[in-house]
């Protein structure tokens, strides 16, 4: 295919399949059919758990003055 062989209305149709294309690899998901270990899996369920039963965890602030990170 010759781009100088294309009318108006296939060049428009063209470009928009290029850009339609090119956004939905810029929007594309890259964990999208990946798996995760088992381990990992059952440790985020058990923070839902912890969270959904109220706990909040440790407060940034706390977890900055632990860590010796202080305000920069």
């Amino acid at each position: 295919m010759q781009v100088n062989n294309l009318t108006i209305d296939e060049l428009k149709a063209l470009i928009r399949e290029t850009v339609r294309e090119t956004i939905e690899e810029f929007l594309a998901d890259p964990d999208a059919n990946q798996t995760i270990k088992d381990n990992f899996k059952q440790e985020l369920l058990a923070i839902k758990k912890r969270r959904e039963a109220g706990f909040k965890g440790i407060p940034a602030a706390e977890v900055m003055q632990r860590l010796d990170l202080g305000n920069g």
